[in-house]
């Protein structure tokens, strides 16, 4: 199927609006990208879990819209400005896409990631090649899909979770994965020999996507929402999420790690390394590892 892509321009308040209202009048999908971006005039935009950001959009929003090859891009405009009760554009231009395998070209651009000496994540129609390939023999493969849940392995901050896992996880280890996304560290921990493995989230989405990529990795994982009783304290607790929910969350994270215990804490930037590890004073926190900007702390309970 022959696939245009529809674009204009809007501003930030009527970002929401548009995309509603283009997806209702036969958009296939809708994107919105900042007009200004790798200019000057580019603007940060983003929220964390909880914290919403402060706008849907950009000062200068560029939407594109989908569309398969017998939909009429004026129709559609015209149909979503009606919904939206928005003035259509003045301009806009429809760009013809190349007939192409989409669903190929969409796995193309997952391959497998190798982590630290021992681990090596893989999309599963990756999963063949890398068990017959030599260079990685002896790593313990992480079959995992890109979905709707937050976490494929290739983040720095995973990366840092992944590593510290394999480096200091003991064998037997009770662990807990706060914010579980895909699951991915979960999964990391029972692959690596820990005992009970648990992970919560507050989206249900991750949640059935740890249940689902753990089925998928033979590994049993117990998934719960972050509304339901929390688990019993672990040996070893894992929270790769943002900053604000780090300290938002600080007595309760302390309070799941046995004493004695290790807590490890990613999704902080470098310069928020401090005021995060001055949020957990019965932990001793320390820089664990550095990279892109991003920084992962850990460190024992005190008795």
């Amino acid at each position: 199927m022959a696939l245009r892509e529809l674009v204009f321009l809007v501003g930030a308040d009527e970002v929401e609006r548009w995309s509603d209202a283009l997806l209702e009048a036969g958009a296939l999908s809708v994107q919105a990208e900042d007009a200004d971006a790798d200019s000057p005039d580019e603007q940060a935009l983003y929220g964390e879990p909880g914290i919403p950001a402060v706008r849907a959009g950009w000062q200068r929003t560029r939407l594109s819209a989908l569309l398969d090859e017998d939909t009429d891009p004026a129709a559609v405009l015209a149909a979503a400005a009606d919904a939206a009760g928005l003035a259509a554009p003045g301009q806009w231009e429809l760009l013809e896409l190349a007939e192409r395998d989409w669903v190929g070209a969409s796995q193309a651009q997952f391959t497998p990631i190798p982590v630290g000496d021992r681990l090596m994540i893989t999309p599963s129609w990756h999963a063949d090649a890398v068990a017959a390939d030599p260079a990685a023999a002896g790593r313990i493969a992480i079959i995992l899909d890109p979905g709707l849940a937050f976490g494929t392995g290739s983040h720095p901050t995973t990366h840092m979770c992944l590593e510290w896992l394999a480096e200091n996880l003991r064998p037997g280890e009770r662990v807990i994965d706060y914010g579980c996304g895909s699951g991915i560290l979960a999964i990391a921990a029972a692959r690596l020999g820990a005992g009970a493995v648990v992970g919560v989230d507050i989206d249900p989405q991750a949640v059935a996507s740890t249940r689902a990529n753990a089925a998928n990795n033979q590994v049993l994982v117990e998934a719960r929402l972050s509304t339901e009783a929390a688990p019993p304290p672990a040996q070893v607790v894992v929270a790769n999420i943002l900053s604000n929910p780090l300290k938002v969350l600080a007595p309760l994270l302390s309070a799941l790690v046995v004493p004695g215990g290790r807590l490890v804490l990613a999704g902080l930037l470098d310069r928020q390394a401090q005021e995060v590890s001055a949020a957990y004073p019965s932990i001793d926190l320390r820089v664990y590892a550095q990279r892109e900007g991003w920084a992962c702390l850990a460190g024992a309970k005190r008795p």
